[in-house]
């Protein structure tokens, strides 16, 4: 993420109880705090432009394909130099990480893209905005296959497999605002400006998205 987004340094810690400590030898004091895969929560210190990070384990039950995955969680702030940097950011974080997939997403679209996982015994309920039903994680047949979609998108070389992108004859419009990674992953964004769902342009991207990759929350296992 540093190196991703220039001038950022995290360096502070904040305790459950909500004491913000400065780490005089961050690197010594992560590596005796890291257990089992997960790493505690570091920020750069600055409340007013908060960036975060921080990583915990998500258990077989409750994870696609039943196999226990590490999720990685990142916070930007919507500052012109985050927005900026955010793909670098999610492409870094993503490789390092050799995940299957992620996403960067406004915090408002965040939350109606959440709604959209429904079930009927568990999250009874309609998704907003005409936006597709998507099933939980433990129901998706495999990690290659992305929960949902947000602003940019991270796909694995796995997961492009599994969502057959790209397709050059399907796919125009996406790949003018797609980059491939240098483990042959791609980012995808699906607006030029940060996804906003009151505008209908943007929510036509999102939808046009989701017809074009029926896999994407177990909607279709072939």
């Amino acid at each position: 993420m540093e190196r991703a987004f220039p001038g950022l340094r995290l360096g502070w810690t904040t305790s459950e109880e909500g004491q913000r400590t400065l780490l005089a030898n961050r690197d010594a004091w992560l590596a005796q705090q890291t257990f089992d895969g997960e790493f505690p929560l570091l920020h750069n210190g600055n409340m007013s432009d908060y960036v975060s990070v921080s990583g915990w384990a998500g258990s077989a039950t409750s994870s696609s394909g039943g196999q226990a995955q590490l999720e990685v969680h990142a916070r930007l702030s919507l500052t012109a130099d985050a927005i900026a940097a955010a793909a670098d950011v999610l492409e870094a974080i993503a490789e390092a990480a050799h995940a299957f997939w992620g996403h960067a997403t406004p915090f408002n679209a965040s939350v109606e893209i959440s709604r959209q996982t429904v079930d009927p015994l568990q999250k009874p309920g309609v998704p907003p905005r005409g936006l597709p039903a998507l099933k939980f994680p433990e129901h998706i047949r495999s990690p290659e296959i992305p929960q949902y979609l947000g602003w940019l998108n991270y796909w694995s070389a796995a997961s492009s497999r599994a969502l057959r992108f790209p397709d050059p004859s399907r796919d125009a419009d996406l790949l003018s605002r797609a980059r491939h990674t240098a483990s042959d992953g791609w980012i995808v964004r699906l607006t030029d400006a940060p996804l906003d769902l009151d505008n209908p342009a943007h929510l036509d991207a999102l939808l046009r998205a989701y017809e074009r990759f029926p896999e994407i929350g177990g909607r279709s296992s072939t």
